[in-house]
């Protein structure tokens, strides 16, 4: 009998140990999954926040780019265009003046900026500050690279004409009539498979005053 009680608690023991480390497998295994979901879900929401204010970045520029006119000191709207960078003179803040309005992608930052530069109205001729004069961040996890320019330019006939489309770059800036504005982001683009696309097409209208 005694042997008997022994050996029915030696099998009992041996159960409850097995029945442990099922369950603190099934628990790590649990936890695992949790910990993942959690990563996943908290990279969907962090990519689509940096998305959207991509996209509000992208409408900025279209919208200040619609407005584009003559600087103060007479010079043509466009100051200067090429892959990363666009200068451009409009009436940005709509206090009557026209400031120099300079986009361009900080490539080592990933962020897309600003620059506005207001316009020495105390002197003649009016001039305006070679630097810009005051630089803030329009949007983050801009990961354009060379081969996908953030902006692209195209003269008056495009789309008939895909020959000489897009223009080269730095463009002239006397052809150009029509601005592709391009964001690739991406929150993690060592781990993320793929780039977020936000383009949008922009016609100079009042550009046509010059032709």
């Amino acid at each position: 009998m005694i042997n008997m009680q022994r050996t029915l608690k030696a099998m009992t023991l041996i159960e409850v140990l097995v029945a442990i480390a099922i369950m603190l497998i099934g628990t790590g295994g649990f936890t695992l999954l949790f910990l993942r979901t959690w990563d996943t879900n908290k990279f969907v929401m962090e990519e689509g926040l940096a998305s959207a204010a991509a996209s509000r970045a992208t409408n900025q520029v279209i919208i200040a780019l619609r407005g584009i006119r003559q600087a103060e000191n007479g010079d043509y709207p466009i100051e200067f265009a090429d892959d990363f960078n666009l200068t451009v003179y409009n009436d940005i803040d709509n206090d009557g003046v026209v400031e120099r309005v300079h986009y361009f992608l900080d490539q080592a930052n990933d962020q897309m900026k600003i620059g506005i530069t207001e316009p020495n109205l105390s002197t003649l001729p009016v001039s305006y500050p070679t630097s810009d004069g005051s630089v803030t961040v329009m949007t983050n996890f801009v990961v354009n690279e060379s081969s996908n320019p953030v902006f692209l330019y195209y003269n008056d006939d495009y789309p008939g004409d895909t020959v000489n489309n897009p223009l080269p770059s730095p463009a002239s800036v006397g052809n150009i009539q029509l601005v592709k504005v391009h964001f690739l982001v991406n929150i993690d683009p060592v781990h993320a498979p793929n780039n977020i696309n936000i383009e949008s097409f922009v016609d100079l209208r009042n550009l046509h005053n010059y032709e």
